[in-house]
C-alpha cells in the first residue's frame, strides 16, 4: 500500500482545516498539506469562532489543526465546541503549554509542536485521520506529571469496573505514557494483542482514543503524577 494513501477512505482525500491567527503560519501549513495526494485543505480559519462556524458547513471534515492562543475564541473553547465532530490536532509552540492538557480534556486527539518537521506534520494528519491519537510517550509523561495531580476525581473510578484485569493492566501502562510496543514487552504479549486490548478497553469505556484513556486513568486515580 502506498503510505501516502493509507489514511484515505474510499480513495477520498483527508479533508483538513487549518486554524491559526498568524497568516504566514496558516498559509505555510496549508501549502505543505495541500501538496500531498491524500490530503486536501478545504478551509482556513483565523480564530476559534471562525473555525467552529466553518466546520459546521463542511461535509466529511476529518481533521482540524488548531492553534491554542487566538483572539475572539481560543483553541481550547473551539475544541470543546467541535467535540464529536472532526478530530482536533492541537498546534502549540511549547510542549508544556498548560492549555494543551486542557485541550486534550476538551476532546483533542493529540498535539503537534509548531517546530515539527514537514514530514511530522504530514504524518500527524494521517495518524489523526486514521483514528489514532498523537501524543508521544515522553510528552505524555511530562504533561500528566505537571497537571494531573490537581485534577483527580475518584468518583470516575467506578467506570473502570467494566474492564478485565488484563485491560486494567494495559490502561495503567498506557496512562504512564507507554507505547503499544512497550506495553507488549512489559506484559509479555504481542503488539497485536495489546492493540486488541486497547481497542476493547476504549469501547467498554466509551472513549474515542488513548488520549482520553490517559486522562480517565488519572481522573480515576488509577495512576498518579510521577508514578512509573
Amino acid at each position: 500500500m502506498d503510505p501516502g494513501r493509507g489514511s484515505q477512505v474510499n480513495d477520498r482525500p483527508i479533508k483538513v482545516m487549518v486554524v491559526d491567527d498568524q497568516d504566514l503560519v496558516r498559509d505555510g501549513i496549508a501549502m505543505i498539506l495541500d501538496g500531498q495526494p491524500d490530503i486536501e485543505v478545504v478551509a482556513q480559519a483565523v480564530d476559534g469562532a471562525d473555525a467552529v462556524r466553518q466546520a459546521g458547513a463542511i461535509l466529511d471534515l476529518a481533521v482540524v489543526l488548531m492553534d491554542v492562543r487566538m483572539p475572539v475564541m481560543d483553541g481550547l473553547e473551539a475544541t470543546r465546541r467541535l467535540a464529536g465532530g472532526p478530530r482536533v490536532l492541537i498546534l502549540t509552540t511549547f510542549d508544556l503549554d498548560e492549555y494543551v492538557y486542557d485541550a486534550l480534556r476538551a476532546g483533542a486527539s493529540g498535539f503537534l509542536l509548531k517546530r515539527s518537521s514537514r514530514d511530522e506534520l504530514i504524518n500527524a494528519v494521517r495518524v489523526i485521520a486514521a483514528g489514532d491519537a498523537l501524543l508521544a510517550p515522553p510528552v505524555t509523561r511530562r504533561l500528566i506529571d505537571r497537571f494531573a495531580d490537581t485534577r483527580l476525581d475518584p468518583a470516575v473510578a467506578a467506570r473502570l469496573d467494566v474492564l478485565t484485569a488484563r485491560e486494567r493492566e494495559v490502561l495503567v501502562l498506557v496512562a504512564k505514557g507507554n507505547s503499544n510496543a512497550e506495553v507488549a514487552e512489559e506484559l509479555h504479549l504481542t503488539e497485536h494483542t495489546v492493540k486488541t486490548h486497547v481497542s476493547r478497553m476504549l469501547t467498554k469505556l466509551g472513549l474515542r482514543d488513548r488520549v482520553q484513556a490517559v486522562i480517565l486513568a488519572y481522573d480515576a486515580g488509577l495512576v498518579t503524577a510521577g508514578q512509573r
